[in-house]
């Protein structure tokens, strides 16, 4: 009888209006527009990004392998990955709650918005990720060898990390770690994963010798912009509700973005005497990067800064670093999205204002500290399993085209197809 009455109380009109009554319709609505903002992120943005800043040949190697991780991503999430990062286990990884999607049902929530939103919001995250790192090894690796990879990748780096970080008993979030919307867990961590497989997989045939400028600015500027466009629902909607706060990141991004872009063509122009379109772009983009983790906790004059430093920082890590240190990074990957978000994580800790978080701050030296140890963390991290996973996979079918196939281009060697 027992059973009976609670089976009916459960199937009731007023047990469903009482959970529907947490739900708030505005958050919701926001919420899906800032999922699709990010997801096209990647598809359209990230992809136009690159192939415009590839080689003809190699147009649609970049393009598919956007595309390629959108679908596979998808299915990893699904299956597991937003179960081990966002339910509780233990420090290190979450448990297997919600394979499948499990227990999640339309009235299942997560604030005040239904947790299958907060599921394919953070999806995009997941996707987007390993998309921003194919940057650093363009125009040399195996199609089959990085749809392999990424799939292992995803689950054995990105899903840690994005477990330590914004999962219930992660102990970066524990320990106190901001990342609002990711310079830890997707830039950083796509950095530092790019920079380990363009080391492994080695330069590109005539890389230092022969000409390999951008194929079509054109591309690169219209994925630029749909990048800057996407990253409103990135920062702005990583609060999870439409307020003040995601109103705030959204303007301090926007501040960012600029300033960086600015600060980028004046060096180019200082030590060039040009402005070019790949530089303001990158400049932009590396802005967006560094403000990514301060996001929703900074007021618009540290924005300022911080995307005047990002700035800075990135235009000597694209234009510097790997020339000084003999690595080839193709689309500065590692220049821009780790540079960045090591700029902005550490930054982060210094500007973190209370009248945005409404909660009180930590000592700046002492939440410096906590940022620079979730940096080293995912350092380490990333680097040493994108490592091993690379050799594994190096180990079963290989990672670099052969020669012959590299200098015939990606697109007709590995997809039959080319661009006119």
């Amino acid at each position: 009888m027992r059973v009976t009455a609670l089976l009916l109380a459960l199937l009731s009109p007023a047990a469903w209006a009482a959970e529907e009554s947490a739900m708030n319709a505005a958050d919701v609505s926001w919420m899906m527009v800032a999922t699709t903002l990010v997801l096209f992120m990647t598809i359209p943005g990230i992809a136009l990004f690159y192939a415009g800043m590839v080689r003809k040949k190699n147009v649609l190697s970049v393009v598919m392998q956007s595309f390629a991780i959108c679908c596979s991503i998808t299915i990893v999430w699904y299956v597991c990955g937003y179960s081990l990062a966002f339910t509780e286990g233990n420090f290190f990884i979450g448990g297997f709650d919600k394979v499948f999607l499990h227990g999640i049902g339309i009235n299942t929530m997560q604030g005040s918005i239904p947790e299958m939103l907060f599921m394919m919001f953070q999806m995009t995250f997941a996707i987007l990720t390993p998309a921003l790192m194919c940057g650093a090894f363009a125009e040399r690796m195996k199609f089959s060898a990085l749809f392999l990879f990424m799939v292992l990748w995803s689950l054995f780096c990105y899903v840690p990390i994005c477990h330590w970080v914004w999962g219930p008993d992660g102990w970066l979030a524990a320990a106190g770690a901001l990342d609002y919307a990711g310079g830890t867990v997707v830039h950083i961590n796509a950095g530092v994963a790019g920079l380990v497989a363009c080391l492994m997989l080695g330069k590109r045939i005539g890389y230092g010798k022969e000409a390999m400028a951008p194929h079509n600015l054109i591309l690169a500027m219209v994925g630029a912009c749909f990048l800057w466009i996407g990253w409103f629902g990135f920062n702005g909607g990583s609060g999870l509700a439409a307020d003040g706060r995601a109103v705030m990141a959204i303007v301090v991004s926007q501040i960012a973005a600029a300033a960086a872009a600015l600060i980028w063509m004046a060096c180019e122009y200082v030590e060039n005497k040009r402005f070019t379109v790949l530089g303001a772009i990158s400049g932009a983009v590396a802005g967006l990067v560094a403000i990514t983790p301060a996001s929703g906790f900074v007021e618009p004059a540290p924005a300022l800064f911080i995307g005047l430093c990002g700035g800075f920082i990135c235009y000597f890590g694209a234009t510097r670093l790997k020339h000084w240190l003999g690595y080839d990074d193709s689309l500065d990957a590692f220049g821009v999205h780790g540079v960045g978000g090591i700029a902005g994580a550490i930054l982060t800790g210094v500007f973190a204002s209370e009248a945005i978080t409404g909660s009180a701050m930590k000592p700046v030296l002492e939440q410096v500290w906590i940022q620079t140890e979730s940096v080293i963390a995912t350092l380490i991290y990333a680097s040493i399993v994108t490592y091993v996973l690379l050799k594994l996979v190096d180990v079963m079918i290989g990672i670099r085209v052969s020669a012959e196939e590299e200098r015939m281009g990606l697109d007709l060697s590995l997809h039959g197809e080319r661009v006119e």
